[in-house]
């Protein structure tokens, strides 16, 4: 079973093709979501029979989110694939994850919250995982937002 992993929140943009759940090819694509999404995609379902498709739909920009998933639940529908999402929070080992200005999102025991960071944090790259298996994957696909209404 051959799955793509797309992680639109970072810069690059990451993408990883899955075998059995093992990562057998890693993509760094630079550019703008809407850009290179389509483009990329294209070559993939050339090159492979794609039975999932994954993506993070929280936390993040959210135009990245947004154009992902309308470009990625186009493809599921019109290709007949499985679409998943999953938190970005499990691709970059919990870090913080870049919000609006100075503040970031924050994943803690009580939920995520938008904060400024201590000096003393530390920012985890995003990360495409060797392995699936322990990924918590979800059949929720609309992006979450976490930001209040302005």
């Amino acid at each position: 079973m051959i799955e793509v992993l797309v992680i639109s929140i970072s810069n690059p943009l990451l993408l990883g093709i899955y075998k059995n759940k093992e990562l057998i090819k890693e993509l760094e694509i630079e550019g703008m979501t809407s850009d290179v999404l389509p483009v990329t995609f294209e070559k993939i379902i050339n090159e492979y029979e794609i039975s999932r498709i994954s993506y993070v739909n929280t936390p993040g920009s959210y135009m990245a989110i947004k154009v992902a998933y309308v470009f990625l639940k186009t493809l599921a529908i019109t290709k007949n694939i499985e679409l998943m999402a999953c938190s970005g929070f499990e691709f970059n080992n919990n870090s913080p994850i870049k919000a609006l200005g100075k503040k970031y999102f924050i994943n803690s025991d009580e939920g995520i919250k938008v904060d400024f960071l201590d000096k003393d944090t530390k920012i985890a790259d995003f990360k495409l995982p060797k392995q699936l298996k322990q990924i918590d994957f979800s059949e929720e696909t609309l992006p979450i937002y976490n930001l209040p209404a302005v």
